[in-house]
Parts: C-alpha cells; sequence; structure tokens
C-alpha cells in the first residue's frame, strides 16, 4: 500500500514516497504496547479497591463502612483520602517523571526512555504484590508512576516518527488500543482473582503488573530508533538508512533532508521549556495544556478508575460490579478499533465533534436514572436487575463516544502537532498536565461522589460541551500532514487568538 499523500507548500503539492511496509508495521504494533502498562493499571486499582479481603487489611474503616453500616449513604461508602490516595499517588509520580523523560528522550533517545519505564514500573508491580502496609503500597505505586511518566512521555513521539504519515493516525492510536486492551485484561484478572480462596487474589491482581512491564523492556531492546532521534544525536548515515528501511523505497531524499533541517533548527535551542512559551509556540501550547485538561475532566475515570467500586456504590453486588467493568472495558476496546478505522479517513474532528455529543447525552441519561432511583440520600434498596442493564447500557455508549474520541485522540493530536526542536518538552507537558489532572480527579472523585450523588455526571457533562466547542473553533484538521509539515499549516481561526493570548499569559506568569 502506498503511503503517498501530500500537503500544499507555496502552491506545490509536496510528496513523501514511500509503502506500508511489514517492518514498520511490526515496530509500530510492538512499540504501541507500551501503552498496556497504562492501561492495566487504570483498570487494576479500581478492582482491587472493592474486593472485600484488601479492603479489610489495608482499610478496615472503609470495609466496615461498606459491609457493616448499614445506614451509611450508598454514595458515601468508599469516601476515604487515603483509599484515594493509594490509586491517585501513581499519576502525581508519572506527572513529575516525565519532565525527566523529556531530557532523557531527547539526549539519549525514544528506546532507553521506555525501558525505563519498563524497569520502573517493574519495580513497582513487585512492591505492590508483596506489600503488607498501606506505605508500601503507595511506594510501589509511585515507582509504577515513575514507570508511566517514561512510557507516556516516549511511547506517542515513536509512533508518530515511524509511521508513514498518512497512517500516522491509526498506528498512533495503536498506543491507546493497547491501553484500552490493558485495562480490559485487568478487569479480567479481577474478576476471577476476586474469587480465588483465602483472600488472596488482590496480589494476583498488583503483581500482574509485570507481565506488561516486561512486554515494554523486551520491546524497547529490540525496537529500532526513530531516524528523527538519530538525527537529533547526529548519526545522520544511519538515519537515512533507517528511513529508507523504514519507507520501503530508495528515493527518500526529499523527507530526510526535511528531518535535517527541522533537527538543525532544533539544534539552535538550547532550552526547549522556554521556547515554548514563544509566540510561534503559542498555539501549540494551547492544544498541549487543553487537550489533556479536557480529556481529564470528561468524566471518564469516574468509570475507568473506579468503575467496580462505582456500580458497587450504586446497588450492583462485588461480582456484578467488576463484571460490569469488564464489559465496559470490553466496549472501550472495540470502540478504539473504530477510531483506527476512521482517524485517517474521517479525521481527527469529525471523530472529537461526534464523540462530544454522544458522551453529553449519555451523561445526561445516567445522572437522571441514578438520581431516579437513589435521590440524594441513597439509602434505596439495590438496582432491578432491568434498571441495572439500563445504567450499564447508557455507561456503555458512553465509554464507546470517548474510545474513539478524546481517548485516542487526545494523545495522538498533541503528539503530533509539534515541531522537532520542543517536541520532546512539549510532549512531557501534555504528559504532565494529563498527569496532573489525573491525580486531581482520581484523588477527589470518591469525596466529589458523596457530595455531589449523581449531579457528579452533570458537572463533568459541562465540561464535555465546554471542550466541543472548543474543537469545532480551534482546531485545525491534521489529518493526512507530515508530521515535519505541521508548521506550515497550523493556523488558528484568528477570533480565538483572543483566548490563546490570555492562556498564554497565565502560563508565563
Amino acid at each position: 500500500m502506498s503511503a503517498a499523500g501530500g500537503i500544499h507548500v507555496g502552491g506545490r503539492k509536496k510528496d513523501y514516497p514511500g509503502n506500508l511496509t511489514p517492518f514498520v508495521t511490526v515496530t509500530c504494533i510492538l512499540a504501541a504496547m507500551g501503552g498496556l502498562i497504562f492501561g492495566y493499571d487504570i483498570g487494576i486499582s479500581g478492582g482491587v479497591t472493592s474486593m472485600d479481603p484488601f479492603l479489610k487489611k489495608f482499610f478496615p474503616s472503609v470495609y466496615r463502612k461498606k459491609n457493616l453500616d448499614i445506614t451509611a449513604n450508598r454514595y458515601c461508602r468508599y469516601n476515604s483520602q487515603i483509599l484515594t490516595m493509594f490509586t491517585s499517588s501513581l499519576y502525581l509520580a508519572a506527572m513529575l517523571s516525565s519532565l525527566v523523560a523529556s531530557t532523557v528522550t531527547r539526549k539519549f533517545g525514544r528506546r532507553l526512555s521506555m525501558l525505563f519505564g519498563g524497569l520502573l514500573f517493574l519495580i513497582g508491580a513487585l512492591v505492590n504484590g508483596f506489600s503488607q502496609y498501606v506505605w508500601m503500597l503507595i511506594v510501589g505505586r509511585i515507582f509504577l508512576g515513575f514507570g508511566i511518566g517514561f512510557a507516556n512521555q516516549s511511547v506517542p513521539i515513536y509512533l508518530s516518527e515511524m509511521a508513514p504519515y498518512k497512517y500516522r493516525g491509526a498506528f498512533n492510536i495503536g498506543f491507546q488500543l493497547s491501553v484500552t486492551i490493558g485495562i480490559l485484561v485487568s478487569n479480567i484478572l479481577n474478576y476471577f482473582s476476586n474469587k480465588i480462596k483465602g483472600g488472596w487474589g488482590w496480589r494476583l491482581s498488583l503483581s500482574g503488573a509485570m507481565v506488561p512491564a516486561l512486554i515494554i523492556i523486551i520491546g524497547s531492546l529490540v525496537l529500532p530508533e526513530t531516524p528523527n532521534s538519530m538525527i537529533e544525536r547526529g548519526d545522520c548515515d544511519a538515519a537515512k538508512a533507517q528511513l529508507k528501511r523504514i519507507r520501503g523505497v530508495e528515493e527518500v531524499d526529499e523527507e530526510f533532508n526535511d528531518l535535517v533541517v527541522a533537527s538543525e533548527a532544533s539544534m539552535q535551542v538550547e532550552h526547549p521549556w522556554r521556547n515554548l512559551l514563544e509566540r510561534k509556540y503559542r498555539s501549540h501550547l494551547t492544544i498541549a495544556v487543553l487537550i489533556p485538561f479536557f480529556q481529564q475532566f470528561s468524566g471518564i475515570n469516574v468509570i475507568m478508575f473506579y468503575a467496580p467500586v462505582f456500580f458497587n456504590s450504586i446497588g450492583f453486588k462485588n461480582d456484578a460490579a467488576l463484571m460490569s467493568a469488564v464489559i465496559t472495558g470490553g466496549v472501550n476496546v472495540v470502540a478504539t478499533c473504530v477510531s483506527i478505522y476512521g482517524v485517517d479517513k474521517w479525521g481527527r474532528r469529525a471523530l472529537f465533534l461526534e464523540g462530544g455529543v454522544q458522551m453529553v447525552i449519555c451523561q445526561a441519561i445516567v445522572a437522571a436514572a441514578i438520581g431516579v432511583k437513589f435521590g440524594t440520600d441513597g439509602y434505596i434498596g439495590d438496582l432491578p436487575k432491568w434498571y441495572a442493564v439500563v445504567v450499564v447500557l447508557f455507561i456503555c455508549i458512553y465509554v464507546s463516544g470517548y474510545a474513539w474520541s478524546w481517548g485516542p485522540l487526545g494523545w495522538l493530536v498533541p503528539s503530533e502537532i509539534f515541531p522537532l526542536e520542543i517536541r520532546s518538552a512539549a510532549q512531557s507537558l501534555n504528559v504532565s498536565v494529563n498527569m496532573f489532572f489525573t491525580f486531581l480527579v482520581s484523588q477527589i472523585f470518591l469525596t466529589m461522589l458523596c457530595h455531589m450523588k449523581f449531579g457528579l455526571f452533570i458537572f463533568f457533562a459541562f465540561f464535555v460541551v465546554v471542550m466541543t466547542f472548543y474543537i469545532y473553533f480551534m482546531l485545525p484538521e491534521t489529518k493526512g500532514v507530515p508530521i515535519e509539515g505541521m508548521s506550515r499549516v497550523w493556523k488558528l481561526r484568528s477570533y480565538c487568538l483572543i483566548f490563546d493570548f490570555l492562556l498564554f499569559n497565565i502560563v508565563k506568569n
């Protein structure tokens, strides 16, 4: 399949020849599996925090409130800041490590950054699996977070640089597909480990993170480095040979020369973090901050981090809650495949906009359904079977809307829009903002659920409305644009520059 396409530069259509080779296909699939560690952790934490043996050992007060206090408000069963710290501490660590990962990725290559991520995640999995005290759980989570910070910073960049631009969207979303597969696998493991006699199944769930860690470690050792990274580190001859191998053709001079020019420009940048604040990068900075912010305030964390906890809170039994999480995880995987098929066919904007509308409608329906049944006190009995089916159905439709829009595109668009001279720093900023708001939402979610009740869905729906309008007015289409040609087409609508200017000055000050 030919990867030819192009953009118009100075009235001339510019094409980079090349094929979708088996080599680059296998390479990108293997690299995308780096998303497994992120997805596995998202799914596993919510599952183990709903398991009675885990709660009884580490969080006895939550265990008593859940199982022994029949007067406890259903919305507030799991409201514990220490319990939420178990989940959220990982994302705070990921935010910090992603800043360090920027330097490693830029100076030593994408593969080494992936390797560090896998090793740190492996250490965290071992510590969590053998934990005897709460502090051991937190330390293990911090190591997991360090690993995720490195992997989430380097893998999307690696995929964007390796893939032919005509298929860049599909290959990059492979990272998000791996995230969703990791969530599904962890949900399935939680369901079965909860049935293990003796109450030690939670250890199996937590230590199971060693498997995706080993996958990314082995992958980082066998993957080739990207031509961009080779040029960045002065190995131009090897970079050109690598580019020929990746594209499957000998005529790569034009693309190679553009990469060299971009690299030379990047070498002039002594302080990429400071350069992010320059006027010419203002639009890119806006995207790097707002897209991860909106992604985390879409409400998806309510489902993915705490799915079993959430389902248990609204009336599902333990096994039913874990199985409902498996169902939503399966929907997440299938819907992400839709995005892989359509992102380079329909474009980024179309998926963003359709997904936003779908999510808002479902959030409103779920809020109404839970509000009618439980009101604000949450004391009414368990959900009837048909009612539970309706709630799960619309949550699945909501998850599917997210999975083919804000889920994968929230990682794809920021990773492809940055020029090489600021790419590592900007991607680190993107990951840091993402992890900070992931930490914030995961830390306060159970408290918000306790106080806002079903209104929590309306709260997140408001942000989905705002971010959908933001995409409509401010995001240019990047489908089919070579990664080194982004600067030539990156123009925001003039009446949005006021908003852009305000955000720039807030960040600068």
